[in-house]
């Protein structure tokens, strides 16, 4: 019998858009099985300065919801072979605007010593939770 694999993604999921459906559908087209991740608003804040607009529940109640998902988490701190170690997932999906990051060198090292890998997606450059925050605040002023 062939091997379930085991995928893995993590994000904050903010004001969800079509960015983040990209990325979900991209992660479960490479993986039998997909554990999303959800940063906690704190780890959020201490990592960006700033707190999601979407409460944590509602966040990953919207992520439960896609089609694509079948486990959802909470990401406690950003830590990846915490993540691994834990999850024990095959292939680890990320956004190609942190490839060549140091964080990301380091992990995809890591995992590559236990046969898991990063596979890196091409980042929807037309919308994220940064440029709509910006648009609202306009359209409030």
């Amino acid at each position: 019998m062939k091997k379930q694999i085991i995928g893995y993604t993590a994000g904050v999921f903010d004001m969800f858009h079509v960015g983040h459906l990209n990325i979900l559908k991209q992660a479960k087209d490479n993986c039998d099985y997909l554990i999303v991740a959800v940063s906690p608003d704190e780890l959020v804040k201490s990592y960006k300065g700033k707190k999601p607009i979407i409460p944590l529940d509602d966040r990953m109640e919207i992520i439960k919801a896609i089609k694509y998902v079948d486990e959802v988490v909470i990401q406690y701190d950003r830590d990846k072979i915490k993540a691994f170690k834990k999850y024990n997932f095959d292939v680890m999906f990320v956004g190609d605007d942190w490839k060549g990051n140091d964080l990301f060198q380091e992990v995809e090292n890591e995992l590559k010593k236990h046969n898991s890998r990063v596979h890196f997606f091409a980042y929807t450059n037309k919308i994220s939770s940064t440029k709509l925050r910006t648009v609202l605040k306009d359209e409030l002023k």
